[in-house]
């Protein structure tokens, strides 16, 4: 039996993110289609115009607010859009932010929060939704990833980190998803014009815009093949760009983000003390750290 593809009439395509970027383009167009599309995204005065700009469309859009980092929200919005709409057949995990992570201001923040919400978010949603389609007996599931997964670029580590653990997570997963006939998909775009790059400081190659990505994603999931990724302009030099050694790698992403001309910045100011730092498995006082001995008491 030929792997489930989904199609409008088969019921509800889910997309997070929905607000703004790809994934308010890829509803638009997927209700262009005649898809009954369920938008969730945690901006509700962003997510509340999309329903008007479906209005003469062949489907139609709801919304569904949500913050992706609630694992019991999701669960409760995957619940409420099953009861309302029907049964989700088609869902894309589109919500993701880029924060940008340096080496010359290297700080916890944006690199905790690009996991939350990048990583974390699409698992929060991935599982209530696999549960149902794995009862239905079919599905098709697509996670956003991007172009910096294949290797690390100028102040995307975070950013591209998140997204080589999201293409890692669903080949995993994929043994075990053809089984319950849940076919998976892995959207690896290039660099789209939206609020997020609009974050980034460095040369962006053939940059699309939101629309253009969204046709194509709509293509390539209508398609099924695994790997939805362009454009092949940019995707075939640099998939090709990755059987070369390390210092060829570097010294190409300098050549086209201009990095390596930029001026180190500025130290950032180091945090105010908090007191008394507290580390698990050492004891001591303000005048050192006692090490433990090997029959575990502490040595004196």
């Amino acid at each position: 039996m030929a792997l489930y593809r989904a199609g409008p009439n088969d019921g509800i395509a889910w997309i997070t993110g929905a607000s703004t970027g790809i994934g308010r383009a890829l509803a638009l167009h997927l209700a262009r289609t005649g898809y009954t599309v369920a938008a969730t995204a945690r901006a509700e005065d962003n997510l509340a115009s999309i329903t008007h700009d479906a209005d003469d469309l062949k489907g139609r859009i709801f919304t569904f607010p949500c913050d992706v980092m609630s694992e019991a929200g999701m669960e409760r919005t995957v619940a409420a859009i099953e009861k309302t709409l029907g049964p989700i057949v088609l869902a894309v995990f589109n919500a993701g932010t880029y924060l940008p992570v340096r080496g010359d201001r290297l700080e916890t923040t944006n690199i905790v929060r690009s996991y939350q919400i990048n990583v974390f978010g699409t698992v929060n949603g991935l599982v209530p939704v696999t549960d149902r389609m794995r009862a239905r007996g079919f599905g098709q599931i697509a996670v956003m990833g991007s172009v910096t997964s294949f290797f690390g670029m100028p102040s995307a580590a975070a950013y591209g980190s998140t997204k080589a653990a999201l293409n890692n997570m669903v080949e995993g997963l994929r043994f075990d998803f053809e089984k319950m006939n849940i076919r998976t998909q892995m959207i690896n775009p290039g660099f789209v014009a939206t609020p997020l790059t609009d974050k980034t400081t460095f040369r962006m190659p053939a940059l699309l815009s939101a629309e253009e990505a969204a046709a194509r994603i709509a293509t390539g999931l209508e398609r099924g093949g695994y790997e939805i990724a362009f454009p092949r302009r940019l995707v075939w030099p640099l998939k090709f760009l990755r059987l070369f050694p390390k210092p060829v790698v570097f010294a190409v992403m300098n050549l086209l983000t201009g990095w390596k001309a930029r001026a180190v910045g500025p130290r950032k100011k180091p945090p105010a003390p908090a007191g008394r730092p507290h580390c698990h498995g050492l004891e001591g006082g303000a005048g050192g750290v006692k090490p433990r001995s090997r029959t575990g008491g502490t040595a004196r």
